[in-house]
C-alpha cells in the first residue's frame, strides 16, 4: 500500500505492506462550522455569564492566547469575539511559557485577519524577564509561583486555547495558559521537574503531579476568568468548542479530546512510523511528542521512525546537551536524577524511549545532532523502513501514526 505522509508544507510517499495499520485520530464530524461552534459556545457558557456580560465594567481586560507552536485556531475565535474585545479595550498577552517570542509571521498566524487591529495591543510573555514578574507564593508541591504582572493587574481575563493530549501534563489547555504560559522560568522549571514522576503522562489528570501543580497556581489568580477551549480533529479543523468557567470548560473539552485522540490498539508493532505534523514539526523539542506517543505502539526492541522536519532546529538546547553528555540512555537518566534543569524532562522521555527501542529520524537536522539524542538520521525514508522491517524478521508488523504528536495509542 502507498501512504502519503505530511512533511512540512508537502507530503512524502512511501510503500508499506498491505497489512500496515494506519493509526489516526478518530473521525468525529463537527455539528457546525468552526465559527458557529465558537459562537454557540460563547452564547451558552458553562458556569459563567455570557462573554458580552463578562466584560461589563472591566477596566483592565486581558486576553491570553497561545504561541505559534500550537494549532489553536485563535484567529477564528477572534473573528467571532474580536469586536467585543476591541470595544472593551482589551490587550493581549501571548502565553509563550519558556518558548521564544513569536516571529512576526507567527503573530500573523495567531491573530489572522485581526492582525492589524490587535497587533499593537499584543506582547509576548518573557519568562526570563524578572521585572515583568510578581511573586505570588508557593504551591503545595513547593513550586515558587512567579506570574506575569499583567495577569495580576487585570480585572477580567479571557483565555483562548485548545485541548489535546499532552505527554506529561495529561492535556494541553485550561490551566496551562497560566502555568507554564505566563509563569516565570523558575516556576516552569520547578513544575516541569514533576514530569519525571511516573504518574505524569498523556491522558492522566487525577494523580498527575504536574496537573495538580498547575491547578494550584489558579488559586492565585484573583481576576475573573472566561475560557474558550477548542478541540481539533486530525485535519486540524474545529470539531468541538466549549466556553465559560476555566475548569468546567477545560474538563468538557478533555472529554471531547479523548473521543478524538485516544485510539485503542489490539497489539504493539515491530516498526512504527510517527509523524510530527505542522506546527509541531518546528523543532525537535516539540516533535519529541511524536516519539513519546509512537513509543506506546512499539514492542520492546522494535524500531520507531520519527518523521519531522525540525526546520527551526532543536529548540531549547538544555535537554540535548544533557543527552549528548551521556554515553548511554541510562547514563542520561542517572544524570537527570542527580540534578534537574528545565528541559531535562524532555531528555528523560527521549532516554526512556531509547533504552527500549531503536530510534531513527527523517529530518532536516544533521546526523551529529540527532546522535546526541540517541537517534539515527536517515536521508532515505523508504530504505530505512525496509531495513527496519527486515531486521525484525519475517512477519514483522508496521504501523503509522499520521499525527504522532496528538494520537495516543492505548493497548486494549
Amino acid at each position: 500500500m502507498r501512504i502519503e505522509l505530511p512533511y512540512r508544507n508537502s507530503t512524502l510517499g512511501i510503500e508499506l505492506p498491505d497489512d500496515t495499520e494506519v493509526i489516526e485520530p478518530n473521525d468525529r464530524a463537527a455539528s457546525a462550522s468552526p465559527a458557529d461552534l465558537i459562537r454557540q459556545a460563547v452564547e451558552r457558557p458553562l458556569d459563567s455569564p455570557r462573554l458580552d456580560q463578562f466584560f461589563d465594567g472591566a477596566t483592565h481586560p486581558l486576553v491570553i492566547v497561545n504561541d505559534g507552536t500550537r494549532p489553536t485556531p485563535t484567529a477564528v475565535v477572534l473573528d467571532v469575539v474580536g469586536d467585543g474585545l476591541e470595544a472593551c479595550g482589551a490587550s493581549f498577552l501571548v502565553a509563550t511559557g519558556a518558548h521564544r517570542a513569536p516571529t512576526e509571521d507567527e503573530y500573523r498566524f495567531i491573530l489572522g485577519k485581526n492582525y492589524v487591529r490587535f497587533r499593537e495591543k499584543t506582547e509576548a510573555h518573557d519568562a526570563q524577564d524578572r521585572t515583568s514578574l510578581v511573586f505570588c507564593g508557593t504551591t503545595r508541591a513547593g513550586t515558587p509561583l512567579w506570574l506575569n504582572r499583567r495577569v495580576l493587574d487585570a480585572d477580567k481575563i479571557l483565555v483562548i486555547g485548545s485541548v489535546e493530549p499532552h505527554y506529561f501534563a495529561g492535556y494541553t489547555g485550561g490551566r496551562k495558559a497560566f502555568l507554564p504560559g505566563v509563569a516565570g522560568y523558575e516556576t516552569i522549571q520547578a513544575n516541569h521537574k514533576l514530569a519525571l514522576e511516573p504518574q505524569a503522562h498523556s491522558l492522566a489528570l487525577d494523580e498527575n503531579p504536574v496537573h495538580r501543580d498547575m491547578e494550584d497556581a489558579l488559586s492565585h489568580i484573583k481576576a475573573d476568568v472566561f475560557s474558550i477551549m477548542t478541540v481539533l480533529d486530525k485535519d486540524q479543523e474545529v470539531v468541538f468548542c466549549t466556553a465559560g468557567d476555566l475548569r468546567t470548560s477545560f474538563h468538557a473539552a478533555v472529554r471531547a479530546a479523548n473521543d478524538v485522540f485516544a485510539v485503542p490498539l489490539r497489539r504493539r508493532f515491530d516498526v512504527v512510523i510517527s509523524v510530527a505534523r505542522s506546527p509541531m514539526d518546528i523543532n525537535l523539542y516539540q516533535a519529541q511528542k511524536a516519539i513519546d506517543n509512537g513509543a506506546l505502539a512499539v514492542m520492546d526492541g522494535g524500531v520507531l521512525i520519527l518523521v519531522a522536519s525540525c526546520w527551526d532546529g532543536v529548540g531549547d538546547r538544555a535537554y540535548l546537551d544533557l543527552l549528548g553528555s551521556a554515553a548511554t540512555p541510562q547514563e542520561a537518566l542517572d544524570k537527570i536524577a542527580a540534578g534537574y534543569k528545565l528541559g531535562y524532562h524532555k531528555a528523560a522521555k527521549i532516554a526512556e524511549a531509547a533504552k527500549r527501542l531503536r530510534l531513527v529520524a527523517y529530518s532536516e537536522l544533521d546526523g551529529a545532532t540527532l546522535k546526541k539524542a540517541f537517534i539515527e538520521k536517515t536521508d532515505f525514508l523508504q530504505e530505512s523502513i525496509d531495513i527496519a522491517l527486515a531486521s525484525r524478521g519475517p512477519g514483522a508488523k508496521v504501523a503509522v501514526l499520521t499525527d504522532g504528536t496528538l494520537t495516543v495509542p492505548i493497548i486494549a
